[in-house]
């Protein structure tokens, strides 16, 4: 096959995984048609075949596509998590709201999670591959970031673990009910959730002022 037909199938293959991305978000597996997955990807029912065999094969390939393109995107993300606690909770806040924007209230995001809710029952063993490459990467990526932070003498952490899902839970938290419904929030809103979020967290594992000033501890008064 030569290079200009090979770019023009790879095309169509993503032509195809994008629209049937499309159709399954909006209808679901099981009232999903190829033929409307044809007509979306500007393609004919029996090219779709050629390509994938039958619907719940496109379906597989359209949530590894996704899932893939998600966790790209995640990777880089962690990678602008602060080195220092030079500016804390502004650094950590814009990290929050990169996060969320993303990752989370992004195209991929919304459609990863309504296929969760829609159709994780019927395919367990597809989501938690997902779980455990999306979800399970960020909050071990997390635990080793903040104790990074640790180390520095930004934050008193016990369990890292545990810290980094209060982190990503913490981050969520003003924008599950919006994000639930298919809204999509604004640069405030995501500023305002991911300020509260860090002040939250930082007021749980944050080093106390007087220590980071190097104040010596105050003596209780003795009486008598």
């Amino acid at each position: 096959m030569t290079g200009h037909s090979q770019r023009g199938q790879c095309a169509k293959r993503m032509s195809i995984l994008d629209a049937a991305a499309d159709v399954f978000c909006r209808q679901g597996f099981a009232a999903a048609s190829i033929d409307e997955i044809a007509a979306v990807a500007c393609v004919s029912r029996q090219t779709i075949y050629n390509h994938y065999r039958e619907k719940e094969t496109l379906f597989v390939a359209v949530v590894e596509d996704v899932m893939n393109r998600a966790n790209a995107m995640l990777f880089s993300v962690l990678s602008a998590f602060p080195a220092d606690a030079n500016n804390l909770e502004d650094d950590l806040t814009a990290f929050v709201m990169r996060l969320n924007k993303n990752c989370i209230c992004n195209h991929d995001g919304k459609f990863l999670r309504k296929l969760v809710q829609t159709e994780g029952e019927r395919y367990p063993h597809l989501f938690e591959s997902w779980r455990q490459h999306g979800p399970g990467k960020l909050t071990t990526a997390l635990s080793a970031l903040l104790a990074r932070l640790a180390q520095k003498g930004a934050l008193v952490i016990d369990d890292f673990d545990v810290a980094a899902r209060q982190f990503v839970a913490l981050g969520n938290a003003d924008l599950q009910m919006m994000t639930l419904f298919g809204g999509t929030p604004t640069d405030a809103e995501l500023e305002k959730a991911a300020r509260n979020a860090v002040r939250t967290f930082l007021r749980a594992y944050g080093r106390p002022a007087a220590e980071k000033a190097g104040a010596p501890p105050q003596l209780a008064a003795i009486s008598g």
